[in-house]
């Protein structure tokens, strides 16, 4: 059995159904900027992040599910209305966020692995 479950969203409101549809289970996303056809996004920091971050979803609690969701484009992340930043106060991507619980890693954080398996693994 897969330890953890990934789902990939883009916008709030996919973001918010996923949520909805698995809350109880430990929830964990990772905001992005949006991708190009290349597959890179407009976010230098999100570009060297996620391999980052990926590397340390084997540290997910059991029955974990990991969110990945793309905010948008850029012009859409930059306006301080959206609402990733309104609604979830993301302050700005990437964003790691165990979901229900203050705790974050924002930016450069996420480029630590031993903070990324500390949120993973806190309870």
């Amino acid at each position: 059995m897969e330890p953890y479950t990934e789902v990939k969203v883009r916008g709030y409101e996919e973001y918010c159904r996923e949520v909805e549809r698995h809350r109880g289970k430990p929830l964990f996303s990772l905001f992005c900027g949006d991708k190009n056809e290349q597959g890179v996004s407009w976010c230098p920091d999100c570009v060297q992040a996620e391999p980052v971050v990926r590397k340390e979803l084997t540290h997910l609690p059991e029955g974990a599910v990991f969110i990945y969701c793309l905010v948008g484009e850029r012009a859409y992340w930059k306006d301080p209305n959206n609402e990733f930043k309104r609604i979830l106060k993301l302050s700005g991507v990437p964003t790691l966020l165990k979901v229900g619980t203050p705790q974050k890693l924002t930016e450069y954080e996420c480029l630590k692995s031993d903070l990324i398996q500390m949120l993973f693994c806190e309870d």
